[in-house]
């Protein structure tokens, strides 16, 4: 096993709060008692780790989550001779808390078994490493995060229905398309619509039924299509219509009509 350790850094929303992420694969690497001040969520994807923790021993497995607390004190090192391998976000504590009432979410068991939100945490974090598109980080992230705390923690979950919730979700789809090349963060739109992120967020996935990240996404796509079929090329199209850049425009163009750009300009202008 090569041993690996790559911090990305994504970004939450627009001018927003940074969430460093940490793609990790170690044979022999034990880690110092050392404490972090977010939240540390990891992944296990590989192999098995021992983390000494609350004077315990936890041993993870492939798609086992692990939640240590800001402040305490944990070790990590390699459960047997093949090593083991994680993604880790580390998430400040508001975060965790943004969709419960009471304060600080407190998890009385570290490791978690929770198949669908394993996977939900290790798509979006191996994604978001690739291409930290900002509104995508918002919209993905404290909503999984949420789910974490209601799911799993003490925390009292907030109410689940939000009033006007379609009159919200409209709003926000407005100034989104509006700005769809620097979208406006969520906690900024939430402020505005005197939200907090969660609920916002909440209101605009059960009216649209998909997150804002991939309602824009789509709107860019169909942007994007149309520039193409006036003759530009995708390259140019990607910063025309909010793309990072021509790969972000053909993950998403492939997507949401089956095809790339290049291909489907090639469609509409055969000889080109």
């Amino acid at each position: 096993m090569k041993e690996e350790a790559r911090w990305t850094r994504a970004t939450l929303g627009r001018d927003g709060r940074p969430l460093d992420l940490l793609t990790a694969r170690f044979e022999r690497h034990r880690y110092a008692p050392h404490a972090h001040d977010e939240f540390t969520i990891g992944v296990c994807v590989g192999g098995s780790e021992i983390i000494d923790y609350r004077g315990g021993h936890i041993r993870t497995g492939p798609g086992s989550i692990v939640v240590l607390a800001p402040g305490e004190m944990h070790t990590g090192g390699p459960a047997a001779c093949d090593g083991y391998a994680y993604r880790a976000l580390y998430a400040e504590p508001s975060l965790l808390s943004e969709s419960a009432v009471g304060g600080l979410p407190h998890f009385r068991e570290p490791l978690l078994d929770d198949p669908e939100l394993a996977a939900a945490l290790r798509a979006a974090h191996a994604e978001l490493s690739a291409c930290p598109d900002p509104l995508e980080a918002e919209s993905r992230f404290p909503w999984l995060l949420a789910a974490l705390a209601r799911r799993h923690s003490t925390a009292r979950p907030d109410r689940d229905e939000i009033p006007g919730a379609a009159r919200i979700a409209d709003a926000v789809r407005d100034r989104l398309a509006d700005e769809l090349q620097a979208p406006p963060s969520l906690a900024s739109l939430a402020t505005d619509l005197g939200l907090s992120r969660y609920q916002l967020l909440r209101a605009f996935r059960t009216t649209m039924g998909i997150p804002p990240y991939a309602w824009l996404a789509q709107h860019r796509v169909h942007r994007a299509r149309r520039l193409l079929e006036s003759g530009l090329r995708p390259a140019d199209v990607a910063g025309l219509v909010g793309f990072a850049d021509q790969a972000h425009l053909t993950r998403w163009f492939r997507r949401v009509l089956g095809v790339t750009p290049a291909a489907y300009r090639a469609s509409v202008f055969p000889s080109s």
